[in-house]
């Protein structure tokens, strides 16, 4: 016969075991979700990339065909390049404006409630919504921007500026950041609001200037969120499409196709729908890549048993 400490064991795991499948029936209609929008389209689509698969007709097994012939595609090269450019230079901008400008709003001044609402304002804009409006600010006649330079007499001449490849990148660029900087820059800014200000004042009457508070004491203890933007960052520019597809349409001279605009542009306009599966599933596996990076920056540093 079982005594009283076995039984009440038995009944602890039992409890324990109801408790589980609580947890499970909680979390299962999300897992349905995930399952049926994410998990099943992912398989579907890599079952695309094995076929020539045509808008119209029966699909035909090529096996990693449209694999191999991405390796030699110069097109589908350059669009990787180019998105690789386009990322680390937008990148780069967006956290040498968000940055100064978290610093400016994490402290304590008049209306400074008023200047967040006012930086953050354009993240809720959509982007097709921003790129149109940027489209018809850098229209050469009825836009802004062109003619408010030839009135100031900075130009003496409207160019324009979406027909050239470096004006067009520059206000592409210009527009992204309008666009995101504000949500860089309340992830940084709560990850400067985290630091206990007892260090921050520690520090200051120990004799550390400004600079020194922010080289050794404000960037290593804000690692973890600067990982975090950075990555939000580099994952949205790699997406990058609507900007380009609204405003320049790939030009001038395809020389602004992004690697989601030439996905777009074999699956939706050539009909190449098992070679668009193909590069879709390349462009996972470098997100997938990102996401590991990711997981590396934020838990570098951290103490391990």
């Amino acid at each position: 016969m079982a005594g009283p400490g076995a039984i009440g064991a038995l009944r602890r795991r039992k409890r324990r075991r109801r408790a589980g499948w609580h947890g499970f029936l909680y979390i299962a209609p999300a897992m349905a979700l995930v399952f049926v929008f994410f998990v099943l389209p992912v398989l579907f689509t890599g079952w695309m990339s094995l076929h020539n698969w045509p808008l119209l007709g029966s699909p035909r097994w090529i096996g990693f065909g449209n694999y191999t012939r991405m390796v030699s595609d110069v097109r589908f090269m350059a669009a990787l390049r180019f998105t690789a450019y386009y990322t680390v230079i937008v990148t780069i901008v967006i956290f040498a404006v968000a940055f100064p400008l978290a610093l400016y709003v994490e402290k304590q001044r008049p209306l400074v409630g008023l200047y967040r609402t006012i930086i953050f304002l354009p993240v809720v804009v959509g982007l097709a919504t921003a790129s149109l409006l940027w489209v018809w600010l850098a229209n050469v006649d009825s836009g802004f921007f062109v003619p408010a330079a030839q009135a100031l007499g900075l130009i003496d001449r409207r160019p324009n500026l979406l027909a050239d490849f470096d004006t067009a990148f520059a206000t592409i660029v210009v527009m992204v950041v309008w666009k995101i900087a504000g949500f860089t820059m309340i992830i940084l800014l709560t990850g400067l609001q985290a630091i206990p200000s007892e260090l921050t004042e520690a520090a200051r009457i120990d004799g550390a200037r400004r600079w020194q508070r922010f080289r050794f004491l404000t960037l290593p203890l804000m690692r973890r969120t600067i990982a975090l933007a950075l990555i939000i960052s580099i994952t949205g520019s790699v997406l990058a499409f609507d900007q380009f597809y609204i405003m320049t349409s790939g030009g001038p001279q395809n020389q602004m196709i992004s690697v989601v605009y030439y996905i777009f542009n074999q699956s939706f306009v050539s009909f190449n729908l098992g070679y668009g599966a193909a590069l879709s599933i390349a462009l996972l596996v470098i997100l997938v890549l990102i996401s590991i990076v990711q997981l590396w920056l934020l838990r570098v540093g951290e103490d391990r048993p």
